[in-house]
């Protein structure tokens, strides 16, 4: 490939079908036709020697090459863009689509404030919400498939935090706490332990359902319970919180779930919930992101948004307001 001679115009497309999954979204973004941008791809295909995407279902899949060059490409962009041509960002008629990454215990109660704010701010724009499907979203950030991460990362901020203190470690992602809370363990009402309290004994011996993000058998509850030489059977695991209450709700499982998801189930008067037997960190939900976005007038904006509805504190129920208060006995189904 000789560099002299490539379309820059061609790495514009690449870049935009690289962001949407979809070239027909990517046309509409670079305001030209289908056939233009399939064209386009077409022949940057031929001058890099790779296929860069395959069709697959109502998109794209991108290569292991194209992936690998992407970030750099977005990056090269991204800084000519503000060199040129400085953006200045108008909530009210921006068409950007923003990507984030979340759990469902986190997205019931921020999406749809969030979009709220969309719609009066922002009404032209569109926001697609992935499944967290990992502690560690760096990958996703990095590549840009996502452009915030909210969750609880506590591997990944220890491991930030401590870059941040060598000299000689890039600052590559940024993150700010926007709430703290608490697991608890949670079951159906009428469970023979929902009257508590649960002893350390009684919960090691009882059957559990685990939610794993990425599928692994085991979780921080398990690494807690390692530590002092203790196990707990679990019977049952999945990825999302929602299928957890429901199925803790028409069975003796047990399970952990955030305290103010609970009153977002909508069946907390079918469960109850216990403080756990064994020590736990916090839970502590912090956004993530890449500092290439920082520069950004978009995510600056998505990023205010988002911390301004922490600063409202959207994230207590009434459910633990309510025990922080001694007015929920434990035991007592978990509605407000």
């Amino acid at each position: 490939m000789n560099f002299l001679t490539l379309d820059l115009n061609l790495l514009r497309v690449f870049d935009e079908v690289m962001a949407e999954r979809n070239l027909t979204r990517a046309a509409r973004n670079l305001a030209i036709t289908q056939p233009a941008a399939s064209n386009a791809l077409r022949r940057l295909r031929e001058t890099l020697g790779d296929e860069l995407v395959t069709r697959a279902g109502y998109g794209v899949v991108p290569t292991p090459f194209a992936l690998s060059i992407w970030p750099s490409v977005r990056e090269a962009l991204a800084n000519l863009r503000a060199a040129i041509a400085p953006v200045h960002f108008d909530a009210s008629t921006t068409r950007d689509t923003f990507v984030l990454s979340m759990a469902d215990a986190t997205a019931v109660i921020l999406i749809p404030r969030l979009l709220a704010v969309l719609e009066s701010e922002a009404p032209r724009a569109s926001m697609r919400v992935r499944p967290l499907t990992t502690r560690d979203p760096r990958a996703l950030l990095e590549g840009e498939e996502v452009h915030m991460a909210i969750g609880y990362f506590p591997a990944v901020l220890a491991a930030i935090t401590l870059g941040e203190m060598q000299e000689d470690t890039s600052d590559t992602f940024g993150h700010a706490p926007i709430y703290s809370g608490r697991y608890v363990c949670v079951m159906r009402r009428g469970h023979p332990l929902a009257a508590g309290p649960i002893s350390l004994d009684t919960y090691c011996g009882a059957r559990h359902l685990l939610v794993s993000f990425s599928g692994r058998p085991f979780g921080f509850v398990d690494e807690a319970l390692a530590v002092i030489k203790r196990s707990r059977r679990i019977v049952l695991t999945v990825n999302q919180f929602f299928t957890a209450a429901q199925a803790v709700a028409q069975s003796d499982l047990l399970t952990i779930l955030p305290l103010d998801f609970i009153a977002s189930t909508g069946i907390q008067d079918r469960l109850a919930w216990q403080p756990l037997p064994v020590d736990v960190p916090l839970l502590q939900v912090d956004i993530l992101w890449h500092r290439r976005q920082e520069a950004s007038p978009a995510h600056a904006w998505l990023r205010g948004v988002v911390l301004k509805l922490a600063a409202d504190d959207p994230f207590k129920s009434d459910v633990s307001q309510a025990r922080y208060s001694g007015d929920t006995a434990p035991g007592r189904a978990a509605g407000p």
